[in-house]
């Protein structure tokens, strides 16, 4: 070999370049986020409440991808089996912990996953016609129980929280109410306001108004705490239902196998951009509370979820639609 130094040296460079690639700082592209609802709806709201805040601290677009349907299993398929390579995040819609007992799914809904934070959640707020005698969670509980499958609760529609929170109340205290499904929050609200029926666990957004205005009498929330939005109004924990909690929960996950540095990178700016004030701002506008919390608190939180809602499901015989 005539020039060994030359050959040594050109070695040497191919080496630098091939670790420099392989060392690139993550993120080095956009990354795809999933909405398993069309434009508009709270979820995509959410998403994009996060969005700006969550991209300017990764230094990359975050580029929302809406694809619903399927109460946004969907979405939720996509994201399972997309490259765990840190470039697909999904937002997991309510909707992640009813759907296993509800739905023949294609993914598992925990090991599947990476869950890097739950971003915010809201809660319901129970309402009944202003001429419904109970005033309080402990009389309504004491009347509903001298009038078993008397009394007509409304639902924006089949397996939502709105539904589930009247099934959760139901299975905790033993009290038996009459199922009146609508086809969105909207006309479910019409109904308890024409008296058409009793009461209703409405999105506290959808309802506190009409709460306010004396259109409908509320009760109680549905969350452990008092929600920000409502804070002169107990829960329904707190009135007599101890241990009772209903929140819709929007948060943040991979796919399984994702690095834990990209996991990692995803958690920090994630829990950063729920924090700004701007986006605090933002979430608490639509009667969401921000949260950010650990990857480990979220994990527990959702196999909570999960285990919590197939034992209310089964025993309400809920069939998914």
């Amino acid at each position: 070999m005539k020039h060994p130094a030359r050959w040594l040296a050109a070695a040497m460079l191919a080496m630098w370049v091939g670790a420099a690639g392989a060392q690139a700082p993550y993120p080095a592209k956009p990354i795809r986020f999933l909405v398993g609802f069309p434009p508009g709806g709270t979820n995509d709201i959410v998403a994009r409440a996060v969005a700006p805040r969550f991209s300017e601290y990764l230094g990359q677009s975050v580029v929302i991808e809406n694809r619903g349907g399927a109460n946004a299993s969907i979405a939720t398929d996509l994201a399972a089996h997309a490259a765990p390579d840190g470039y697909t995040i999904l937002l997991v819609a309510p909707g992640h912990a009813t759907n296993p007992a509800l739905l023949k799914l294609n993914f598992d809904s925990i090991n599947d996953f990476a869950f890097i934070t739950l971003l915010a959640e809201s809660q319901n707020l129970l309402v009944v016609h202003p001429s419904f005698p109970p005033r309080t969670v402990k009389e309504l509980i004491a009347f509903s129980k001298k009038r078993p499958g008397e009394i007509n609760y409304g639902s924006s529609g089949t397996a939502t929280t709105v539904h589930l929170s009247a099934e959760l109340f139901q299975y905790m205290t033993g009290v038996k109410w009459v199922h009146i499904p609508y086809k969105g929050g909207g006309p479910g609200l019409v109904a308890l306001i024409s008296g058409e029926v009793s009461l209703y666990f409405g999105n506290v957004p959808t309802v506190i108004r009409q709460a306010r205005e004396g259109k409908v009498r509320a009760v109680a929330t549905t969350g452990l705490k008092r929600t920000p939005a409502a804070p002169d109004i107990p829960t329904v924990a707190e009135s007599g239902v101890p241990g009772y909690e209903v929140t819709t929960a929007y948060g943040m996950a991979a796919p399984a196998r994702t690095p834990r540095a990209s996991l990692d990178r995803l958690h920090a700016d994630a829990v950063r951009a729920v924090n700004a004030p701007d986006t605090r701002e933002r979430l608490l506008g639509l009667g969401a509370d921000p949260v950010g919390n650990t990857p480990e608190q979220y994990t527990a939180f959702m196999q909570n979820e999960i285990a919590k809602w197939a034992k209310v499901i089964k025993a309400a015989g809920i069939k998914g639609e």
